[in-house]
């Protein structure tokens, strides 16, 4: 398969691209800095640089054309206000969705955040984020074009993986490791059957093969 990842420099994408590559799958992830090339290519990446908040849908397209299944998993980052999450956790997942369904890519994989809703209430930065998150959720869930499914994973943690989890519609809040959301994402990105999910995600008792293989169909 050949996948390409929004927001290709970030933690779970460059877990997400070793394991694709490690697998024999080609990757490419989108990257707004010439200078983050190098940790792609050492993750097996073929690194693409475009700023997703300037770029045009047909720009996004032509990156994403002849891709098996895209991957957003861009972000404004913890340490960004409430401008950018609206131009990268709304606009660039809205942009991206956009240019899958204008180049033909079906599959189509979102990394949002538990929580996310486009009714959330509230002002402060974390508000904004989740409302931003939400709608862009709700963007991506109405395209016709998209076979899409919904990651929401618990709150992140950078302790080494398990390969184990709980995933499911509704899980509850609960801590999960990066390098386990990244596995699940890739078992996604390769079973289409969880097509028209939102699923969460946490940290659990269920091999990630099994776990997605569970819902899948559901």
């Amino acid at each position: 398969m050949r996948i390409v990842i929004a927001g290709g420099h970030g933690q779970i994408a460059l877990r997400l691209e070793r394991l694709l590559a490690a697998r024999g799958d080609e990757v490419a992830g989108i990257i707004r800095k010439a200078e983050q090339a190098d940790d792609l290519r050492a993750a097996g990446a073929e690194p693409v640089v475009l700023d997703l908040e300037s770029a045009s849908v047909d720009e996004v397209a032509e990156r994403l054309r002849g891709a098996d299944a895209a991957v957003f998993a861009a972000g404004a980052g913890p340490n960004s206000g409430t401008a950018r999450k609206e131009t990268v956790d709304k606009a660039a997942a809205v942009l991206f969705a956009d240019a899958a369904v204008r180049a033909g890519v079906r599959r189509f994989v979102v990394v949002s955040s538990m929580a996310a809703d486009p009714e959330h209430q509230g002002d402060e930065v974390f508000d904004v984020y989740l409302r931003a998150k939400g709608e862009a959720d709700a963007y991506v869930r109405s395209q016709a074009g998209l076979d899409w499914t919904i990651l929401r994973p618990g709150a992140l943690t950078d302790d080494a993986g398990t390969g184990l989890v709980r995933l499911e519609a509704r899980t509850g809040r609960g801590p999960v490791p990066r390098d386990d959301v990244a596995a699940v994402l890739a078992e996604l990105v390769d079973t289409p059957a969880t097509a028209g999910l939102t699923l969460e995600l946490i940290s659990g008792s269920t091999p990630v093969a099994v776990a997605v293989k569970s819902v899948a169909g559901n």
